[in-house]
């Protein structure tokens, strides 16, 4: 069974109950009820609705904002490992150090450009980038060191470059759209009941009522506005960028 199925019939389930308790109770109330010394319920639903609503927003920030700096820090690593790649190469003769750092810069070239796009527009990384990070690690693991002292540098770099696609491999997991889509659907909907319970609370049209309420929906705009602009975390305003990078290789900025 789907699962929004589950989530309606679960809903429907919960309001039926309560209805029907409610109707069943009313029926057993003898005339000379008083209602007026019953406490009013609706101050205090209304209050409950707005606390509960807010911690949920509260936590899908939190989440979002989660996912945005695991994104984030995915890239600092894979961009850390590769500048180690290059830097330890450094004892490698002049034209394998050359050729490692042709493979590397064309593939941070591709990670910056085509591949961060693709990233943005339909999260998910490139073939492409798969296929230049291949070429990286068999330039690497293709090198038969001639001494010792190079030697000592093979096994870091092999590492490194393992470092490098493991990382990758995080900021392919975080570059699709983090909430799902039932999630959204309750932050809608609660969206919708918080604002909507003012008009049961008989609201006029003083300027005081009209200023708060109209601040209250602004802020629940905002809110759900500032979750949807962060769950992507490579796509929308509130993105990773792409400086970790060109703080290692500045010289592929233009």
């Amino acid at each position: 069974m789907p699962q929004w199925l589950v989530l309606t019939l679960a809903m429907a389930a919960a309001c039926a109950v309560v209805l029907t308790i409610a109707v069943i109770n009313n029926r057993r109330v003898g005339e000379d009820d008083d209602p007026t010394e019953t406490p009013d319920v609706m101050e205090y639903m209304t209050m409950m609705i707005g606390v509960v609503y807010a911690i949920v927003l509260g936590l899908a920030i939190a989440g979002v904002w989660e996912g945005r700096s695991a994104a984030q820090e995915s890239v600092r690593q894979e961009a850390q490992a590769l500048h180690e790649v290059v830097a330890r190469s450094e004892v490698w003769p002049a034209d394998v150090r050359q050729r490692i750092t042709a493979d590397v810069e064309t593939y941070v070239r591709h990670v910056v450009g085509p591949e961060w796009e693709a990233m943005a527009e339909q999260g998910e990384v490139t073939a492409r980038g798969d296929t230049l990070l291949l070429q990286v690690r068999r330039t690497v693991a293709s090198y038969r060191p001639a001494d010792e002292h190079e030697a000592q540098a093979y096994q870091p770099l092999v590492d490194q470059v393992a470092a490098a696609d493991d990382a990758r491999s995080q900021r392919a997991d975080t570059a699709g759209a983090t909430m799902p889509g039932v999630v959204w659907f309750g932050l809608i909907t609660g969206a919708l009941v918080a604002v909507g319970l003012i008009f049961a609370l008989q609201i006029r049209r003083t300027f005081r009522e009209l200023l708060l309420a109209g601040l209250y929906s602004a802020l629940i705009a905002f809110l759900l506005f500032l979750i949807w602009a962060i769950d992507a975390p490579f796509g929308r305003g509130v993105s990773a960028t792409t400086e970790a990078y060109l703080h290692h290789f500045p010289h592929l900025r233009d």
